[in-house]
């Protein structure tokens, strides 16, 4: 009986159009905002807050990223982890080769140099799409991890290729400490997703989905499908690149550009199978999904079974969950555990009622 509209009145255009048009959904938003940014900092543990909640949060805004190009813009992309590299690497080197340059500019100037490689690497989607599309792209992930290893410029001249990140400092505050770098990642994450939110909302978004559905009809009404496809890589090289320059500067510290590897995309791949594909909540579902339950497998396998199923077999049973459960969801719930969220929240508004 709490969860409806009944009674709220929409008198504008505007109104109707918000990107919560329920109350009870946006004091559910800034209750949820105030308990991640206020009472998980406070009580939360350090393993959890630099273990688990960071990475959940870094890997929510590259499946953002990746969530914008496929599922909005239907253009599949094999070469997430490659522009989370470009990110965290022109990070590093704008904050190098620039003295005193502010770490928020360096993060945006990170995620630029993404957009642009981004850009470069879509221009194959112009005359190629579907299966040829991912292959340009996977050329694009061994490409770039290839120039970083190649090139030690990049790396200021390490022989090992690995880069340290610089101290995070915001207006003279050292975000040094879990909790710290946690509130950042957390600030940034939300206002990028909200931005991603707007914007998917926008004639943009509506552009990118046109040329998802049917790019000739696109082409027909109006809609330019280079310019939304190359937008939508910039876009979602953008998100991607920031995700890789908060990886390095709150999550690691210290990153190579192995670490950006083809499994790295994978696993983004997955986290929008799993989570929704073309859904900003679907997003962070599929990145807490698939961080969590390796965490919750490596605990509870043990547990139930001890040491009877060997070490092997317990690494091995995370692939095979992961395996089953993309299978389930293509076949059961193609939109992934967003659409259950929503198909939950309908019921919801309808409870107690038949239907």
């Amino acid at each position: 009986m709490l969860y409806r509209e009944a009674g709220q009145f929409k008198t504008s255009y505007s109104a109707d159009q918000q990107i919560f048009p329920i109350l009870q959904d946006r004091y559910g938003y800034w209750v949820i905002l105030a308990i991640f940014g206020v009472l998980v900092p406070m009580l939360a543990s350090a393993y959890w807050l630099k273990a688990i909640l960071i990475p959940v949060l870094i890997f929510s805004l590259a499946a953002i990223g990746l969530n914008i190009l496929t599922g909005y813009a239907g253009q599949l992309s094999l070469g997430s982890a490659a522009f989370m590299a470009v990110g965290a690497f022109g990070a590093y080197n704008f904050r190098l080769r620039i003295d005193g340059l502010p770490f928020l500019v360096a993060l945006i100037l990170g995620g630029l140099a993404a957009a642009a490689v981004g850009v470069l690497f879509g221009l194959p989607s112009l005359r190629i799409k579907g299966f040829y599309l991912a292959v340009a792209t996977l050329a694009a992930q061994f490409f770039i991890v290839w120039v970083l290893v190649k090139f030690p410029w990049f790396s200021n001249n390490a022989s090992s290729g690995v880069i340290t990140a610089q101290d995070v400092v915001i207006l003279g505050y050292h975000f040094d400490g879990p909790q710290a770098k946690y509130v950042l990642t957390l600030a940034v994450v939300a206002a990028l997703a909200l931005a991603a939110k707007n914007l998917v909302r926008t004639a943009t978004g509506r552009s990118w989905m046109a040329v998802r559905d049917m790019d000739v009809a696109a082409e027909v009404i109006g809609i330019r499908p280079m310019r939304a496809k190359l937008l939508a890589f910039a876009v979602s090289s953008f998100y991607c690149g920031v995700a890789g320059a908060l990886y390095a500067y709150t999550y690691l510290g210290t990153v190579e550009p192995e670490g950006f590897n083809l499994d790295l995309s994978f696993r983004i791949l997955f986290m929008i199978i799993i989570g929704g594909v073309g859904s900003i909540m679907g997003s962070f579902l599929g990145s807490a999904f698939i961080v969590l339950l390796p965490i919750l497998l490596d605990n509870v396998v043990p547990a139930i079974f001890g040491n009877a199923l060997g070490a092997g077999f317990a690494s091995n049973l995370q692939l095979i969950v992961f395996g089953g459960l993309i299978i389930f969801f293509l076949i059961v719930e193609p939109h992934g555990l967003a659409r259950l969220w929503q198909i939950g929240k309908e019921k919801l508004r309808l409870w107690p009622f038949p239907h």
